[in-house]
């Protein structure tokens, strides 16, 4: 950024201050008269780390009547900016295959949802610059997004919670399928009934933990924290729309086993 007329009002007092008669050198600068680092997360969607992350700039206002009130200024300007970037990234976000958030915009109750959840980001780096300028790293959970799209739980999908808790989460294995990541994907067998889908999370789950994480790395998902210690690992075969078909031998594994972990959105997907 251009170094503005507050800038180096900043400056010029330290400056006089180093040439008094007891100063042994020039005085350093402040970090108001210093370059701020550029940010270091990209922009976008981390669909390993569930978040939608955006940047915010904010210009001073030079007919402020000081500094600090132009810097006040920069960071309101920042934070609209990072609202209205991090909103524009949520509208192409998959849901599910061919369905956007963009899609879902046309109902109101829809849009002041999605709206609410992304006013609600999180401010995770400032950088200030030395015309008073400000710039802001901000994120939302996509569970945010996904608690405002999907509906709530319903009875089409019964988790076992009989015997023993063998599994601590899942992990899919869908390497090979073409699968993009999407808001909410469903895991179905063979003759198409659901085994678990965004339905199934309990309240707390869906606003904090989502329906899956996505990992390029099969091993990094089997050690993620999000699955625990002993995931039950299964086998994607085929891929309809956005729905993951598993394999005889995983939705067996699936259906047999205690599943309450799967309440708590404890499913990672592996897609390469």
């Amino acid at each position: 950024m251009t170094r503005s007329l507050w800038g180096l009002l900043l400056v010029v007092p330290l400056t006089a201050l180093g040439q008094g008669k007891d100063a042994k050198g020039a005085a350093p600068a402040t970090p108001a008269a210093v370059e701020a680092p550029r940010a270091t997360t990209a922009p976008g969607i981390n669909w390993e780390g569930q978040v939608l992350r955006a940047t915010g700039s904010g210009a001073p206002d030079l007919k402020a009547a000081n500094p600090a009130q132009a810097r006040l200024g920069a960071e309101r300007a920042a934070k609209l900016d990072a609202f209205r970037n991090l909103l524009e990234q949520a509208k192409g976000i998959q849901v599910s295959a061919g369905r956007t958030v963009g899609d879902e915009w046309a109902r109101d109750e829809v849009k002041g949802r999605v709206e609410g959840a992304i006013r609600g980001y999180k401010v995770v780096a400032k950088r200030y610059f030395s015309d008073s300028g400000v710039e802001l790293d901000v994120e939302v959970p996509l569970a945010a997004l996904s608690a405002a799209l999907i509906p709530a739980q319903d009875a089409a999908i019964v988790l076992n919670a009989e015997g023993a808790k063998k599994y601590t989460g899942l992990v899919v294995d869908a390497r090979g399928l073409g699968l993009k990541p999407v808001l909410a994907p469903r895991l179905v067998d063979a003759a198409g009934k659901a085994l678990y889908a965004a339905t199934v999370l309990t309240d707390e789950a869906r606003g904090a933990t989502g329906v899956a994480a996505w990992y390029e790395s099969l091993d990094a998902a089997r050690k993620a924290a999000l699955v625990g210690d002993k995931p039950l690992v299964v086998k994607a075969a085929q891929l309809q729309g956005s729905d993951l078909v598993l394999n005889a031998e995983g939705a067996r594994a699936l259906t047999e086993a205690n599943t309450r972990f799967l309440a708590e959105g404890r499913v990672a997907i592996v897609t390469q």
